[in-house]
């Protein structure tokens, strides 16, 4: 039973906690009847990335099986049953498409083509070098439009553009492990072999540099001071600084940024980060 519950991936549910973004971001963090919406959403949209992860797993299972890592995985070791995975995955899609019709006829759609791409990523388009980094960051956006739609709240333009560009940065991190780990004997995927160290280096500091701009621009720009009424959300700023400049040193000097979702839950220095971001943003915004 624990190998299915590693396939499917409970612990990146973390990451469909971006539906809940756009709840925060409008202010409406204490609007209780908006929660019946966005935690059916999160549970819909964990379990289409769940049976996306099954399927991913199921595809590469015999490459898995010479990476150090993901060798360890319920379908490349074995652990889990090939013809109950798959039932899994289906049950997992049934379910969770039919909520999201059940909640909302656009979350749906969205839920829907987010699926569509993913699989279209699994069975080919991982492979094309630039488009496959856009397609993984482009899952987060997916996350926080549908967590928009959920409760009708519009997402700003900026915060889309500050979402995609840290989903690139975090994308781009994880093809820099996969290159470390081919430069130390590993077997190198096919969606890591068209890109090289000093490319990703040079990308990942163009992508620091434009997320601190594109972040100091969201928090002084007359639309966001004037809806949430205040001028002091640059403050934050600092915290997001230190939290990119963590990253980096893990990723530049540790050479460990493999999966986000786990340093996020064992870094205690991005945590504390987080933390004291997601604080003195609820002070600025709800508070003063």
């Amino acid at each position: 039973m624990l190998a299915y519950f590693k396939l499917i991936r409970v612990k990146h549910w973390v990451k469909n906690l971006f539906i809940f973004i756009p709840l925060f971001f409008a202010g409406q963090v204490f609007d209780l009847a908006l929660y019946s919406r966005l935690i059916p959403g999160f549970f819909a949209f964990s379990f289409i990335a769940s049976a996306i992860y099954i399927l991913n797993d199921y595809r590469d299972r015999e490459v898995d099986r010479l990476h150090p890592k993901k060798k360890l995985r319920p379908l490349a070791s074995g652990k889990a049953n090939l013809t109950v995975s798959l039932f899994l995955m289906g049950f997992l899609i049934l379910v969770g498409l039919s909520a999201a019709w059940y909640l909302d006829r656009a979350f749906f759609a969205v839920l829907s083509v987010y699926l569509a791409i993913n699989i279209a990523y699994t069975y080919g388009l991982k492979n094309i070098s630039i488009l496959d980094i856009f397609l993984v960051a482009s899952g987060f956006l997916f996350r926080v439009y549908s967590g928009g739609i959920l409760i009708g709240v519009g997402i700003s333009h900026w915060l889309a553009i500050m979402i995609m560009l840290l989903s690139l940065f975090l994308a781009l991190a994880k093809r820099r492990d996969d290159l470390v780990i081919g430069q130390n004997g590993g077997v190198l995927r096919k969606s890591s072999r068209n890109y090289n160290l000093v490319f990703i280096n040079s990308c990942l500091t163009l992508f620091a540099g434009i997320i601190i701009v594109a972040y100091i621009m969201y928090t002084v720009s007359p639309e966001v001071t004037s809806r949430l009424n205040t001028e002091w959300l640059f403050a934050t700023t600092a915290f997001v600084i230190a939290g990119l400049m963590r990253y980096l040193q893990i990723t530049f000097v540790e050479e460990n940024s493999g999966s986000p979702t786990s340093l996020l839950l064992r870094d205690k220095f991005l945590i504390l980060t987080l933390l004291a971001w997601i604080i003195t943003f609820y002070l600025i915004i709800y508070i003063i």
